[in-house]
């Protein structure tokens, strides 16, 4: 469905049709009797999910993140925490979401859209209908970036390598990020992706931090057992950062690179479908429009911010 004419060009990740396909069945009135498939949803939002994510690191080659230099890295960390911290504030304390929601849809927008949304989920386990909610919006932002940034463009005066370091840094998803820096040229094609890549690169060390920061605060408010030297390790942000590692040394046949890449995406896809499987409209509902309020807010902070420190940190 991703790949029909029409679409293919939007950067609509498959990902998206795996949800909306799950969330159809998950809520036809046959669903709700078949109590069997509970080990095949459970299996899919756990080791599918970390599968996935382990298989997404064959993109990136340390060599990548070294050709752009430490500028780039101080720009996507900069983005990154900025995103994330901000994100989370005004969902909890202004918009008053709940803590699964607002962390969801900030790591989103922040690092990669529904792949970042996917690994926070396993680490929090978060309610299906918070992760359908938070990948709902960086669909509908990151699908506006692919309007908005050509058109702003010749706006911003800046040259297209310097334009497509600011898609990367600041654009969803990877495949936003694709459509957007081809719609401009190939050098911010090429510069774009890269970029976007060490963003992505980013969800380890947030995973790592996500993971000890979660797990204390569910101890504090007495929702998790409090164990001597507990330690929270997402122990498939490692095997991510080996693929990477894997990646960057040994130049795997192609047949075979292409095979495992495409293995990362078909589980990643079973795993969202799965979530939305889980997930029902009436709790979806109850959610209301404050989701969509802070991801339009984290919007025009990457589009407005974003703009503004990409020439300075870059100049």
């Amino acid at each position: 469905m991703a790949r029909l004419p029409g679409i293919a060009s939007s950067g609509v990740s498959p990902l998206v049709f795996t949800l909306l396909l799950g969330l159809m069945v998950g809520n036809l009135p046959l669903a709700r009797r078949l109590s069997g498939v509970a080990p095949g949803l459970q299996f899919a939002t756990r080791w599918l999910l970390r599968s996935g994510i382990v298989l997404f690191g064959l993109s990136l080659t340390l060599q990548q993140i070294v050709g752009l230099g430490p500028a780039i890295i101080a720009l996507d960390v900069l983005v990154v925490s900025v995103v994330l911290v901000t994100g989370y504030l005004i969902g909890t304390q202004i918009l008053k979401l709940d803590r699964d929601t607002a962390l969801l849809t900030s790591a989103g927008s922040a690092i990669c859209g529904a792949a970042a949304i996917l690994a926070t989920e396993s680490m929090i386990r978060a309610r299906p209908a918070a992760t359908s909610m938070a990948v709902a919006t960086v669909v509908l932002f990151g699908s506006l970036s692919i309007l908005v940034y050509p058109l702003i463009y010749p706006l911003t005066q800046m040259h297209e390598g310097l334009f497509g370091i600011y898609i990367g840094a600041t654009v969803h998803e990877v495949a936003q990020v694709v459509a957007v820096g081809d719609a401009i040229g190939p050098e911010a094609l090429t510069n774009a992706v890269i970029v976007k890549l060490v963003r992505v690169m980013l969800l380890v060390p947030f995973l790592l931090v996500i993971g000890q920061w979660w797990h204390r605060r569910q101890v504090r408010d007495g929702e998790f057992p409090a164990t001597r030297g507990s330690l929270v390790i997402p122990w498939f942000a490692f095997g991510f950062l080996a693929m990477v590692v894997l990646n960057s040394i040994v130049a795997l046949p192609a047949l075979l690179h292409q095979g495992l890449v495409t293995s990362g995406q078909i589980t990643l896809a079973m795993a969202m479908a799965a979530l939305g499987y889980e997930t029902r409209l009436e709790k979806l509902r109850a959610l209301g429009i404050k989701p969509f309020l802070l991801a339009l807010m984290l919007f025009v902070l990457l589009l407005i911010g974003g703009g503004l420190i990409t020439p300075w940190l870059m100049r």
